[in-house]
């Protein structure tokens, strides 16, 4: 699949939509695909749809059409439409009304499993006018309105919506000539005008509504091109969610770079990792996203011996990978797995961004020419590989580095630390968003923080720690501020992760890989940690596990942990993107919510030896919800451990 290149000297676009007609009037792109759907279980093809670059651009002048017959511009959409080609279009054609879109996945409509929580945040954070969604969807809440279970609060707030069907747009389409030239009489988004209401992750707190304008998402979109070198020969390939961040930013990627885009659904990947290695197989991808723990992931369970058709990644000029921190270790297993496969080393694509800035940041990936530098020759700091490469004090910057400036702050003193000390990382670029919304005062904290006795741009306070280490000063996220846990000692304090990790080192064959969160309460250390096998009752083998925990981390990072929690799969608590929120797991914890299969406490306790105090925490067991304690002393330390009983005592009064 080649294509003619766009004139070097093409002139970058304003707001994206505007790339469309642009590209439909080629000759060579008319009947190119844009986007392709695939679904799960064909991807040869048998079952994909696509979507051209004529067909998008007619597609969002007609929905633009629609959707001002019955809103005006800069009204807020609320957009609940499953992944897909028409969520493509949709968003599109919101940005073309010059509406505001909040694009979310919709919960399931009879909202039995308390789905609704993010859904009636974001109707009382942002208050749209209207909903689009599927005519079913509709209906289904139709029933959900009259049922006895509902929720008064939720219902209320989906009424006072103007309900729009996807099959109605469709129904309705106006005629609309590919060949228009919007760029003279465009009434679509302005570069200022806020088009996108996306949510931060919620790794460290709930999720908050960031406004994006079209102006920031095409530079920063702009920016990712001109970083990656994408171009209309690229293919890409993306199961990430469509709603926010990454996922998102591609979409816009892909139009602006003149590419051709290959989809599908996160829960495809989930129940299928091989499917990402045959669809960049099958349409001979140049790049692929994807969240740092993909790669160990599809080692584990991708199933690459087991499918009819062979994996081949010789295409491969860009495997991003996002979702800090990112470690070297897990990189080169994956190399190690597909070279035979024709992956090359040089490919790998560190990254690094939030959605405080749009999302792209930065990359350590250069091209210099036609020679890539080998993901080889990139150092490591402390088990991480760098999310950029930033310039040197003596050296000319590059165009991304000029567009995107990247610093390490002193917290407390605002001002810039030496490369080497680690510290919170600034960005400061026209790809910044415009703030939260309803959120003035955190507003002023976060976007428009200034460097203390300069006169310096407003920055993005990313609540990231980083370093900046060596000559080619490589930036190394270490992780968010928020999640430090402060430990007794010379250390002083520790990222998360790094304990995480150890945890999972200690015992690989029983626990989960990326489902373990690390905490700190009360002065104590808390490893909280999934099980490959919840049925597991051996209590000699869970007590190993837990003391191989303890002792791991004691060896590695000479940190003492306090208390081990192993919980059954799925206990710990993820965001889409499929970071840990740590802060979700300590609310658990200390609620009592977990399925906990053992917990064992380190550390001796001879202020609550006495029977009497034994016998108050036994009378303070709530049925159905606490364990049978079991008291027991190894090597002149005690410990308290719990089997898998119907009740629970939560280990937390002890801490």
């Amino acid at each position: 699949m080649t294509y003619e290149n766009y004139d070097p000297c093409f002139p970058d676009q304003p707001v994206v939509d505007l790339y469309l007609p642009i590209w439909a009037n080629q000759p060579s792109f008319h009947s190119k695909p844009a986007f392709i759907w695939t679904e799960d279980g064909s991807p040869n093809g048998s079952r994909c749809s696509s979507l051209t670059y004529s067909q998008l651009n007619s597609s969002a002048q007609s929905i633009s059409n629609h959707l001002l017959t019955n809103l005006k511009r800069r009204d807020t959409v609320l957009i609940l439409c499953s992944p897909g080609l028409q969520l493509v279009q949709i968003l599109f054609g919101c940005q073309r009304a010059g509406l505001l879109c909040i694009p979310i996945f919709p919960p399931d409509p009879s909202f039995s499993k308390q789905n609704h929580h993010h859904l009636t945040r974001v109707l009382l954070q942002t208050n749209p006018k209207a909903a689009i969604a599927n005519q079913d969807y509709i209906t289904s809440l139709q029933g959900y309105f009259s049922s006895s279970s509902k929720d008064n609060q939720l219902c209320d707030l989906l009424k006072k919506l103007r309900w729009i069907s996807i099959e109605g747009i469709e129904n309705n389409r106006s005629s609309c000539s590919n060949s228009s030239d919007l760029s003279s009489t465009y009434f679509g988004c302005k570069t200022d005008d806020v088009y996108l209401i996306q949510y931060t992750s919620g790794a460290t707190g709930i999720p908050k509504p960031v406004l994006v304008t079209a102006g920031a998402a095409a530079h920063n979109v702009r920016t990712a091109r001109k970083a990656y070198d994408l171009h209309p020969s690229s293919v890409i390939v993306s199961w990430l969610p469509q709603y926010h961040d990454c996922g998102l930013m591609f979409l816009l990627l892909t139009v602006i770079s003149g590419a051709t885009c290959v989809l599908t659904s996160p829960s495809t990947f989930v129940n299928r990792p091989r499917i990402w290695l045959e669809l960049i197989t099958n349409f001979k991808a140049t790049c692929t996203p994807v969240p740092s723990f993909t790669l160990p992931l599809v080692i584990r369970r991708g199933g690459i011996d087991r499918g009819t058709s062979p994996i081949s990644l010789w295409s491969l000029r860009n495997l991003i990978i996002i979702n800090e921190p990112i470690y070297k270790n897990s990189v080169d297993e994956f190399i190690r797995e597909f070279a035979p496969m024709g992956l090359s080393p040089s490919c790998i694509s560190p990254s690094y961004g939030l959605a405080e800035n749009c999302t792209f940041v930065s990359t350590s990936w250069r091209t210099t020419g036609h020679n890539i530098s080998s993901f080889l020759n990139v150092p490591s700091y402390k088990m991480l590989i760098p999310s950029a490469r930033l310039a040197s004090a003596n050296a000319e910057g590059n165009e991304e580095e000029d567009e995107i400036n990247i610093i390490v702050v002193n917290e407390e003193t605002l001002e810039p630390v030496e490369d080497g000390i680690e510290g919170e990382i600034w960005v400061a670029s026209a790809s910044n968003a415009s703030g939260y919304l309803g959120y003035p005062s955190l507003t002023r904290e976060k976007f428009q923080a200034r460097l203390k006795g300069s006169v310096s741009p407003c920055y993005v306070r990313t609540g990231d720690r980083g370093v900046i280490r060596g000559e080619d000063r490589y930036l190394f996220v270490m992780g968010r501020t928020s999640d430090t846990i402060k430990v007794q000692g010379d250390i002083g304090e520790i990222h998360p992760h790094f304990l995480e990790a150890i945890a999972y080192n200690s015992s690989p064959k029983h626990l989960r890989a990326g489902c373990i969160a690390a905490l700190g309460i009360s002065q104590t250390v808390v490893i909280i940690a999934e099980m490959q096998r919840s049925e597991e009752s051996d209590a000699i083998v869970l007590r190993r596990l837990c003391e191989g925990i303890r002792d791991a981390v004691l060896k590695e990072e000479n940190v003492e942990v306090g208390l081990v929690v192993l919980v059954k799969s799925g206990s710990v608590p993820k965001t889409t993107s499929g970071k840990i929120q740590r802060w979700i797991a300590r609310d658990k914890l200390m609620r009592g919510e977990l399925r906990i299969v053992t917990e064992m406490k380190f550390g001796t306790l001879s202020s609550y030896s006495s029977m009497s105090h034994a016998k108050k925490l036994k009378e303070n067991v709530t049925k159905g919800r606490g364990n049978m304690v079991v008291r027991d002393r190894v090597d002149e330390e005690e410990h308290l451990s719990f089997s898998n009983i119907s009740g629970r005592l939560s280990l937390l009064s002890f801490l």
